[in-house]
């Protein structure tokens, strides 16, 4: 296995002083930018640890507003990013308003390059430290943590995880957009004999075609324009741990063929190479969409499905998890008015009742940004459903009366089995659990009569 590259991004709109940092810092991954559109782009893609930026950006690179706003954002986008501010050599106030603001470190320019190189070198090492104590911290944890429940249908799911983590076997999550499939693959990981070892992500909708072979199995210097590098795939940098592949109903067909013969294989090969790679690897799949119907249709192979399905757990949406919206809610609500530095917030009346009555077609996920908007949107210390943008839905607190639940269930069960029964009144009073005179109490309660 090749040892991973470190990913650094230069934000530099100097053609040749990007020249010359490229070469002198040939020893990383570097990526580059020239202005703050371009630099956001490039952190989103390719997450880097560290970042080195010159304060003066276009379009005015002769002040410093600009530099500044990116480096805002970059620091709220990916807060363990070490950021290295590059400043001129009497400017020493906005470099020290840089570091105020959350930057690693910062350079005078010009600048002695072997010195920054073991800047960015401590830097790494620092990263490294940090992301290692997150991932030590996480594994003591208790890996379905992130998960909040009371519906019997979500705690199967979670039972189910833990049942099946110990076992080798593919695990296919079939669920809606938002319902946590991401969260269940790494509580599936956490708890499995690989704990130790990588967990790597891929959504299969998110990166283009022509681009996915290549960030699956990775490719050799010179397999095409601008492969400079051999570069390992995201499929063998998992080796020994999890590989998770998102909405993999998405995987284009023409990559199928190739993704079904590793798992038969359990080897692949680097685009524009000869040599059989083996990778151990526990594969985890996730999709919103219905693989057999996809099946049908032409778009998914068959036996590739029966290689990744060779466990499959359903996962409810949120409408149908009987009080789950209400719970996450009230989570959420705490979590965001912490983050945010707010008082603790309460739910309205009405806020509830347009929650439980909402049917959540985003899931988790578009309630948890519903809770976060609302947190930072409301004036008071109550969300009403007005912050959260629902329409609220006229319901008294006396309809959830148990005595009248309780008198509508039991209304519906006498009605259908009177009906599954054909008004046989001793058979549906052993089906119902009651005896004759309770049935004929209960039907003339409900205002129900026997049809001659």
């Amino acid at each position: 296995m090749s040892e991973k590259r470190r990913t650094l991004l230069i934000v530099e709109d100097d053609p040749t002083l990007l020249k010359q940092m490229r070469w002198a810092f040939d020893g990383f991954e570097t990526v580059v930018a020239e202005d703050r559109e371009s630099a956001i782009n490039q952190l989103r893609r390719h997450e880097p640890a560290v970042v080195t930026m010159d304060l003066g950006l276009p379009p005015h690179p002769d002040d410093v507003g600009e530099g500044f706003r990116l480096l805002g954002e970059m620091l709220a986008l990916t807060p363990s990013t070490k950021i290295i501010v590059l400043t001129g050599q009497h400017d020493r106030e906005n470099a020290v308003k840089a570091v105020a603001m959350g930057a690693y470190d910062f350079f005078g320019k010009p600048f002695e390059p072997d010195l920054l190189t073991l800047t960015i070198e401590r830097a790494f090492r620092l990263h490294d430290l940090q992301l290692e104590n997150f991932r030590l911290k996480q594994s003591q944890a208790a890996p379905l943590s992130g998960v909040l429940t009371r519906d019997p249908g979500m705690l199967k799911v979670c039972r189910t995880i833990e049942k099946v983590a110990s076992a080798n076997a593919t695990v296919a999550l079939i669920g809606g957009s938002g319902t946590g499939k991401e969260v269940l693959a790494r509580a599936l990981h956490m708890l499995s004999p690989r704990a130790k070892q990588r967990f790597v992500a891929v959504n299969c909708a998110a990166i283009p075609e022509n681009l996915l072979e290549s960030e699956l199995f990775g490719y050799e210097k010179g397999a095409f324009t601008g492969a400079v590098r051999q570069t390992p795939g995201k499929i063998e940098s998992a080796h020994k741990g999890t590989f998770f592949l998102d909405e993999i109903g998405d995987l284009p067909m023409s990559l199928q063929a190739k993704l079904l013969r590793f798992l038969q294989e359990r080897v692949i090969e680097r685009i524009g190479g000869r040599e059989e790679i083996p990778v151990d690897v526990r594969i985890v799949c996730a999709t919103h969409r219905d693989l057999k119907e996809l099946i049908q249709s032409g778009a998914f192979r068959e036996d590739l499905y029966y290689r990744l399905a060779e466990l499959v757990i359903e996962i409810p949406p949120l409408r149908d998890r009987d009080g789950d919206a209400v719970l996450l809610a009230h989570a959420f609500v705490q979590r965001f008015c912490r983050e945010n530095a707010r008082p603790m917030m309460n739910l309205s009346e009405d806020a509830l009742t347009a929650i439980e009555s909402h049917d959540w077609p985003g899931n988790v996920r578009e309630l948890e940004n519903c809770m976060k908007r609302a947190v930072i949107m409301a004036d008071g210390n109550s969300i009403t459903a007005e912050d959260l943008g629902l329409v609220p839905v006229e319901q008294e607190l006396t309809s959830l009366n148990l005595r009248q639940v309780r008198d509508a269930a039991e209304r519906k069960a006498v009605v259908r089995v009177l009906a599954r029964t054909n008004n046989n009144i001793a058979r549906a009073a052993e089906v119902l659990g009651v005896s004759r005179p309770s049935l004929y109490d209960m039907m003339n309660r409900f205002g129900l009569k026997k049809e001659s």
